[in-house]
Parts: C-alpha cells; structure tokens; sequence
C-alpha cells in the first residue's frame, strides 16, 4: 500500500466481525467512542496522517468511531486479545486492566492544564505508561478529554448539598464513583454507549464529563442544567495491542509512538477549544449553566474520600502530583 487512505466509518451497528475482515496486514483499526469531529476524532485524524507520513504510506489506519468497535471498555479488551489494533479512550475502564491509571482521577487533583500536562508529559505520566505492556496492551501517549462537569434533568447545582440524591451516570472507575457517594450522590456505572437512552427515559438523572463531550453527544436534548464543577480532569489514552506491538521493528516503534504524540496534542487542542466555546452553544441550546459552584465546599465534603485515596494510592504519591513543579 504506497497511498494514505484513512476512511471513516461512523455507523454506530458496524460489527466487530466485518471489521476484522476488512483489515490488512498493514492496515489497523482504530476504534473511539465520539464522532469523528470530536476531539478524539482530531486526535485519530493527526496520528493516521503523522503515521502515514513517517512510513511513507505503509502503515495505514481505518477509523471507527461512535463506539462502532464497541465501547471503551470492550475495545481495550480488544486491544488486549488482539482484535482491536488501536484505540482512544478515557482513563474510566483502563483501571480495570491498569489499576495504576486510577490515580489521575483523583477530584480536584489538578489545578489546570498547564498543570496536568506537566505531570502526565514528565516521568510520572511515563511511569504509568510503564505499566500498560503487563497486561498485554501498549500505551502510546496521553490524549485529553479536559475537566469534567456535572449535568442534570432535576435542579440547579452549586454546592454538594444540591447534588445529594441525585442519580449521576459515572464511569466504571472505583475512584469516581467513591468521590459521589461521598457527596450522597448515587453514582450508577454505566458504558457510555448506553448513557444518552438512559438519560432520555429518566434512568439516571444526570452525567459528567468535560464540555465537549457534552456537547458531541448532544446531551443538551437530555439535560436541562450544567454545572461547572470541574471535578476531575480526565486525561485520554492512545492504546495499542501488544500484539501489534510486538511484531514492529525498533524504527516503526519509533514512528507509531511519534504519530501517537501527534495525536494527543492535536485531541488537547481540540479539547481545550470546545471546552472555552462549547459553554455558549450549550447555553443557546438551552441549558441552564452554573457558573458560581461552590468549588471549596465539594472539596471540603469530599475529605473523607481523600483518606481513603491515601490509603489506595499513598498520599506521597498523591502529593507527588498535586505539588508537581511547584
């Protein structure tokens, strides 16, 4: 193959088994669960083209997005068990395979993205990505999703004691779903697949995740307010199957890892640009944003979750990151 092809196949019901048969040896499926204009569409764009690039057109890369390989958590298994060559994907289910990635999802953890990408881009970022070839699958780089905020069908919220009661969709990760509980919350793990019909039926009252998540997903037909909590800053992976790995040369190592980078800056940039615009279409679609969240009183109701993180994690390892370069 002499020519770049990367071609987009978006239908949410394209299955996994005519996906593994249009693939070639040089070819590999890539799989996210936005839509090729999110940023994890960005980030998949820039690394097929910088992948193309370094190879001169041998390494090529099929997109399927909107969960077209599954969700996040079934297309890490697949990159696991060799089915799936690449994906993008949230911390949220790695901590399943990766316990270690918990860490980042700590509440209130980082101060901003200057912050998170010092940390994550230096060696405790390269540490956790350390880990990842344990367990059968190689993280390439840090991608982004931005900082999380709450949205709901019920009320307002700016303080934890207009949260409590609340049913909050969250994702299958421990840590989050300890910090809602602490809030009185009820946190209901849920793929993210599912989450759009659960919101429209009233399963759950509400979600989290970063603005241009939000918006991507169209969640201002299901949610009525939004809520700048900025809880947790939520970083992305670029994963690839170990057993892709293992079968490339040191040089084409080298060119995947760099069009990896490619892609995690080309997703943050993203991300960052449709978190500062995406407050203003949400407002004109109708959403009520609160801006005023009381951000000292959730952090001081989540004291008890913070003791139990220290224990999990150490709390020299969480001061670790809190005061990095500081």
């Amino acid at each position: 193959m002499t020519t770049r092809t990367i071609t987009t196949i978006a239908a949410l019901g394209f299955g996994l088994a005519a996906a593994i048969s249009t693939a070639t040896a040089d070819e590999l499926k890539l799989g996210y669960s936005l839509g090729p204009d999110s940023h994890y569409g960005q980030g998949a764009h820039a690394m097929a083209a910088k992948l193309a690039e370094l190879s001169d057109g041998k390494w090529t890369i099929e997109e399927f997005p909107a969960n077209a390989l599954g969700g996040e958590r079934e297309m890490v298994e697949g990159a696991q068990i060799g089915t799936v060559d690449l994906v993008i994907t949230s911390t949220g289910p790695v901590g399943n395979f990766v316990p270690e990635t918990l860490i980042t999802d700590i509440p209130f953890l980082f101060t901003d993205y200057d912050h998170a990408h010092a940390v994550l881009d230096g060696p405790i970022g390269q540490e956790i990505l350390d880990k990842f070839p344990d367990n059968g699958i190689v993280a390439l780089a840090w991608g982004e999703n931005g900082f999380r905020n709450l949205t709901n069908s019920q009320r307002a919220v700016r303080t934890p004691e207009d949260a409590k009661g609340l049913k909050i969709r969250t994702m299958e990760n421990q840590v989050h779903m300890k910090a809602f509980e602490t809030l009185g919350v009820l946190p209901t793990p849920m793929a993210f697949p599912e989450l759009f019909t659960a919101l429209q039926q009233g399963t759950v009252d509400g979600q989290e995740n970063p603005v241009g998540v939000i918006v991507n997903a169209n969640f201002s037909e299901v949610q009525d307010y939004l809520s700048l909590t900025q809880h947790v800053y939520s970083p992305a992976l670029i994963i690839i199957s170990g057993s892709i790995w293992d079968g490339l040369s040191d040089e084409e190592k080298g060119w995947f890892k760099e069009a990896a980078l490619a892609g995690g800056k080309a997703m943050r940039e993203k991300a960052e640009a449709d978190a500062d615009a995406g407050i203003a279409t949400l407002k004109e679609q109708g959403m009520t944003v609160v801006e005023d969240v009381d951000t000292a009183a959730f952090q001081q109701a989540l004291e008890p979750a913070y003791e139990a993180y220290a224990e999990q994690f150490g709390k020299e390892n969480i001061d670790r990151i809190r005061n990095y370069g500081q």
